[in-house]
């Protein structure tokens, strides 16, 4: 990997180039906020999915051997799909039409995208030092996946968004208050896409990246495959290097230990 995207120790460690979807998800421009004149402290309310989605959602492609870098709890296996219906992610956790949970797997680009939705994802956008406790980054693994297969993705840029009909701020420009709102809309394009095999967007948290989700029971068996070795955030000493600059970067201070 280019030192410009993440922890690089040998040839076999280096990603491939970022992928070139079919339509390529341009950065977005930052968008005015909705509703500015609600009042502090009003629940935020996102338009619900178009029963026609299946003619409105754009597809575009990942291509087969494109990397995708994926930090995930050191309990998942680098190619595992997390099973978990808990918690409340952006887009998971969610379920089939049957009611089913869809086992889901994030990644990114780069790795600072990568460290930037996970581990970083909560960090601030405010002047001065900022903190994180390294015990928030341990027991974690950075994985690079690739696929044998070309996927199918949603693409959710800000102009493919327009045809869909919801703004780019109100799927990604939120804190969390809104993702059970803007898990429906996964939900929605699982149910009524069926040639989709996830969700690609710019990151908001780095949007010099593209973000992914893929839909773990809409992939061949065996198709993900290791780009290199899985390591662990903190004790691999290259890697770790890179997470710090990433902090440095983003004016934060690891503490603890």
């Amino acid at each position: 990997m280019a030192k410009a995207n993440g922890p690089a120790s040998s040839k076999s460690r280096k990603p491939a180039s970022p992928p070139k979807p079919s339509a390529r998800v341009a950065a977005p421009a930052v968008p005015a906020a909705r509703g500015a004149a609600a009042s502090v402290g009003t629940p935020r309310t996102i338009a619900s999915p178009p029963s026609d989605l299946d003619k409105v959602v754009k597809r575009t492609s990942w291509a087969a051997g494109d990397v995708i870098h994926r930090i995930h709890p050191s309990k998942f296996a680098a190619d595992e799909f997390n099973p978990d219906p808990h918690g409340n992610a952006q887009f998971s956790p969610i379920c089939n039409a049957a009611g089913e949970p869809v086992p889901t797997i994030y990644g990114g680009t780069t790795f600072e995208c990568a460290a930037m939705e996970t581990v970083y994802h909560d960090v601030p956008f405010a002047a001065g030092l900022k903190t994180i406790a390294k015990r928030k980054i341990r027991h974690h693994h950075h994985s690079q996946l690739v696929s044998s297969a070309e996927l199918v993705l949603a693409n959710l840029s800000n102009k493919a968004l327009r045809k869909i009909g919801i703004p780019r701020a109100d799927l990604f420009d939120t804190e969390k208050d809104p993702y059970p709102q803007t898990r429906k809309w996964a939900e929605a394009i699982h149910a009524h896409c069926p040639d989709v095999q996830g969700l690609c967007w710019v990151s908001r948290q780095d949007d010099t990246a593209q973000a992914i989700m893929l839909f773990g029971d809409r992939l061949p068996s065996g198709c993900m495959n290791h780009g290199a070795p899985s390591v662990d955030l903190v004790t691999d000493d290259v890697t770790y290097a890179a997470l710090v600059q990433l902090a440095d970067d983003i004016g934060v201070k690891i503490t603890g230990k």
